[in-house]
């Protein structure tokens, strides 16, 4: 399956008046909802992988880009946590999911995990927690801002600058904005635990240079809900995302799915 035999991209407006764009594919079981990491988008190869077997399987399935990301309006340097997490819940919402009689599966990749346990504390808490069908996390990087920031990094952010990092993925430096930075730390959740208690599925890379394997681990501690599996691919990198890679992440999918 091809880009083009996925959903038309389509647009929704934001609390804040911006466009932002998704594909959803209709079907039935729980909706899987792909969450990018730091400034990805739904085009990447784990996602439309993972719309394109749901769609193959009849699973309903949304695909987003956050606000100044991809094909969505904004400017990134606004982007924050809370603002992205807001705008996951109401493209949920806009998709009728994250209810008990409709739950959700979220798939959260680097950042995207981050953002993925706020989300699911977010649902959890106003529609219970059978609005949470499970979570499936692909180098899950909650509290990056404090681990995984040196201390140039935090000193530069804090008084208001951008910091720009090599990019080993791509030709252009990574920035990080003060904006992120700050609302971050609001949202620190290793020490003060995550109130999810549905299952819970990561997949760390153990050559991962961003994302440590061992933080998986505390991430686990941190996790209030007891069926947590944690599988590490030994030589598995940071996005995993060879063909081997992809193909456990949709079987993981699939069998939280059922």
């Amino acid at each position: 399956m091809t880009e083009a035999d996925l959903p038309a991209i389509r647009h929704f407006t934001s609390a804040e008046g911006l466009a932002l764009a998704y594909r959803h594919a209709p079907g039935t079981g729980p909706l899987i909802v792909f969450l990018p990491g730091y400034m990805s988008d739904m085009a990447g190869g784990k996602a439309t992988a993972a719309m394109a077997d749901a769609m193959a399987r009849g699973q309903a399935c949304l695909l987003l880009d956050y606000s100044g990301c991809g094909e969505s309006e904004g400017d990134f340097a606004d982007g924050t946590l809370t603002r992205w997490r807001d705008e996951v819940l109401a493209l949920i919402d806009h998709a009728g999911a994250g209810t008990a009689d409709r739950p959700v599966v979220i798939v959260g990749s680097s950042m995207g995990g981050w953002l993925m346990f706020l989300v699911a504390e977010a649902l959890s808490e106003r529609a219970g927690p059978d609005a949470l069908k499970a979570l499936v996390g692909i180098a899950p990087a909650p509290d990056f801002t404090d681990w995984g920031y040196s201390a140039d990094q935090k000193a530069a952010l804090d008084k208001g600058e951008v910091w720009f990092e090599d990019n080993i993925y791509g030709p252009e430096p990574t920035p990080y904005h003060p904006a992120f930075h700050n609302d971050s730390f609001r949202h620190r959740m290793l020490s003060r635990g995550i109130a999810v208690t549905c299952p819970v599925r990561i997949l760390q890379g153990q050559r991962d240079p961003d994302v440590p394997w061992e933080l998986s681990l505390k991430i686990s501690d941190a996790l209030t809900s007891q069926d947590v599996r944690l599988q590490i691919i030994k030589d598995g990198d940071h996005r995993l995302s060879r063909d081997s890679d992809i193909a456990l992440l949709l079987s993981t999918i699939a069998e939280v799915s059922a």
